[in-house]
């Protein structure tokens, strides 16, 4: 019998017509599959007969998602209100006193290591196999597509990838991240920096053809270090559930890969490149950002999904851009967009302004923000998978079915 419609029923009448018992009623109720209502006297629910009837008519939605598949327990990253916590240290605190490498075995292991420069040396074979991975690859290819070829090229040159204890994904893990910088095209200059040169040493020459000074790759080592990890962000729910299933770190970090160049993520910062590009000058700031306005478009690099007032790591970076080049044409148009911006109420600066700036200062090339991002947040994904193995259930996200009716 259907309910007539308009008139909402109680709590009885509704588990009765759907064949459940009252408590999994209201567990509809929390997983927002029904909507309830109060009686004028506020002593019981009431249900919308019509919605009754279309869930009868569906049939019962399975069975409460359990924790492991919407919640995910993590002791890797904090999200405070404007910066995250690399297991309870303040990232912008370490990305002023560490190197990415010392970042990432923290990230790991959640203790200091012992591992020297050596330890962060890919194998030589597996480098020339990735190199030449890419010698198909159109010249103007961006980095992070080519960073999702070398690290395919890396898998296969890896014969233990498939071993997926803790020091060996570790171990792995530094041979990764290394490789995938010493993969990519040398930008221009020495190419092979000096034995036990830093990540950030050797991802500036792959970057940029600028000599490295102190000040500029100490940016970009803070760069590294504030992208390491940023919670369960898109990618790396993509690298969670990758690693849930046993998929090897190469295959985890794939993953992390596909989703990171998404316009809304790790891809942001390529609207932020091509937006300052847009600004040749100081004095046509006010101009390009009225337009941009006036067409309904947004600014790419201000406004934050998760810190809604202020995202530390811009400002951290760009104290870091500041100090190393001070007197710099695109510093000051920078600076004037900064300054434009708050005068028009705009959300505050984003890391991703904050990387296109690092980009347009030092001279790096096309989505050298994107590249960035990607190695840096190899280390945090590696550190999910880490957990991930060492929980041995596979992640299931669950659906509710919105779609026609089943048949009967």
């Amino acid at each position: 019998m259907t309910e007539t419609a308009g008139e909402w029923i109680d709590a009885a009448r509704a588990a009765e017509r759907l064949g459940v018992k009252p408590a999994t009623l209201y567990a509809y109720v929390s997983r927002g599959v029904l909507r309830r209502r109060r009686s004028p006297d506020g002593r019981r629910s009431l249900f919308d007969p019509a919605e009754i009837e279309e869930l009868a008519r569906r049939g019962r939605p399975r069975r409460p998602p359990g924790a492991s598949e919407l919640v995910i327990e993590s002791r890797v990253t904090a999200l405070g209100d404007d910066r995250p916590y690399y297991r309870g240290r303040d990232a912008l605190d370490l990305a002023g006193s560490h190197d990415f490498e010392a970042v990432a075995e923290w990230l790991w292991a959640g203790e200091p290591s012992s591992a020297g420069g050596d330890a962060w040396r890919p194998s030589p074979q597996a480098v020339a196999v990735a190199r030449a991975a890419q010698s198909g690859l159109p010249g103007e290819t961006l980095p992070l597509d080519r960073l999702q070829v070398i690290t395919t090229a890396l898998a296969a040159a890896d014969p233990v990838r498939l071993v997926l204890d803790a020091p060996a994904v570790v171990a792995l893990g530094r041979r990764l991240i290394a490789g995938m910088v010493e993969s990519l095209p040398a930008a221009g200059g020495d190419a092979d920096p000096p034995g036990g040169a830093s990540i950030a040493a050797r991802l500036w020459t792959r970057l940029t053809p600028q000599e490295p000074r102190p000040a500029t790759v100490r940016a970009l080592n803070a760069a590294l270090v504030l992208l390491a990890d940023h919670e369960l962000a898109s990618s790396t729910l993509a690298a969670r559930i990758a690693a849930s299933v046993r998929a090897d770190p190469y295959a985890v970090v794939t993953a992390g890969l596909g989703a990171a160049g998404g316009g809304l993520h790790g891809g942001a910062s390529l609207g932020a490149e091509a937006f300052l590009a847009e600004i040749p000058a100081p004095e046509r700031a006010a101009r390009v950002i009225g337009e941009r306005l006036r067409r309904g478009e947004g600014v790419p690099g201000f406004g934050h999904r998760v810190y809604r007032v202020r995202d530390g790591r811009a400002g951290c970076l760009l104290d870091l851009v500041r100090a190393a080049a001070p007197d710099h044409e695109r510093l000051a148009v920078a600076e004037t967009v900064l300054a434009e911006a708050r005068g028009r109420g705009l959300p505050g600066v984003n890391v991703d302004f904050a990387l296109a700036t690092l980009g347009a200062v030092t001279g790096m090339g096309r989505g050298a923000g994107e590249a960035i991002f990607a190695v840096a947040r190899t280390a945090g994904w590696l550190a999910h998978a880490l957990e991930e193995y060492a929980r041995g259930t596979p992640l299931r996200p669950r659906a509710i079915y919105t779609g026609r009716p089943r048949d009967v």
